[in-house]
């Protein structure tokens, strides 16, 4: 199932069209996963380099998982490979989430 999730644009990176920003997404754990993209690919704002930081975006993914762990927690496995490629600076594409934080 597709779905998006809320990611964090913490600064614009490169000018050279498209533009780059760099995002960060908090898995379920507390862990930051910093990723390096393109503006189109998570918003539909027009972000530069004097755009005001952070602000919201998302990330489009796939739901690979769903399950409510034993603290009670909605938690969400996705996969961000699909549709667009978009990977961490670790090179990791699958996260677990709190489940509030996908969009439909």
């Amino acid at each position: 199932m597709r779905s998006s999730v809320s990611i964090q644009v913490s600064r614009f990176v490169d000018d050279h069209p498209p533009g780059f920003v760099e995002c960060v997404l908090v898995d379920a754990f507390g862990k930051a996963h910093v990723f390096i993209e393109k503006v189109s690919v998570i918003t539909t704002e027009n972000l530069v380099s004097t755009s005001s930081y952070p602000c919201p975006g998302t990330v489009d993914c796939e739901v690979v998982a769903e399950w409510t762990d034993d603290k009670g927690r909605a938690l969400t496995r996705i996969n961000t490979e699909r549709p667009w490629g978009v990977e961490s600076a670790e090179g990791l594409t699958e996260f677990v989430v709190s489940t509030s934080e996908l969009r439909a």
